[in-house]
């Protein structure tokens, strides 16, 4: 299910009583069960969380495991939602989701059922033991950069150049095969 229900550079739609939404950008990946499955529904409980609008959602791609932990490789997938959700409530949802579908963190880089990770929120420079945001290592990592900039290429980095100018010099692209 490749959801696009409108373009990512497209003004967000406003929510009621709550204020201006922010652009925000997710990324998800799984390695263990069926990956497409679980990020299928991980997808599905954002847009099924209020406060939260799925803008776009990339394809899905095949990528290599990234650290030191031999695993199987991963399905990821980045969306870009609109929410009137603080950054620290986004993450807190996205926590939640992972557990609701069964996340277990043991092993630092290891496999995973669901990781849903907050990448970007508007502009916000965010800088906590929890949460950093911009993502500081994205601009790094192919299995981010290049289902981002699929659906937001302008998205904005921590070091100030976009997704799309990211991925220009992006390492290890070659591993990250997009899926039918």
């Amino acid at each position: 299910m490749n959801t696009q229900p409108q373009s990512a550079d497209e003004p967000a739609r406003s929510a009621p009583n709550r204020g201006a939404p922010t652009r925000c950008a997710l990324g998800l990946g799984s390695n263990l069960g069926d990956p497409k499955a679980n990020l299928d529904a991980a997808v599905r409980k954002l847009e099924e969380t209020e406060g939260v609008t799925l803008v776009a959602r990339s394809s899905d791609y095949r990528t290599p495991p990234w650290g030191p932990v031999e695993q199987d490789d991963f399905i990821n997938i980045c969306v870009v939602v609109d929410t009137v959700l603080s950054p620290q409530s986004l993450l807190k949802r996205c926590l939640q989701i992972e557990n609701e579908l069964g996340r277990v963190r043991d092993v630092r880089w290891g496999p995973r059922v669901i990781d849903v990770d907050v990448l970007i929120c508007g502009m916000q420079k965010i800088d906590e033991p929890d949460l950093e945001i911009p993502h500081p290592r994205m601009g790094d990592r192919a299995f981010v950069l290049i289902p981002l900039a699929e659906i937001w290429p302008d998205a904005p980095l921590a070091d100030g150049r976009t997704a799309a100018e990211a991925l220009e010099t992006c390492p290890d692209q070659a591993g990250v095969v997009r899926l039918g």
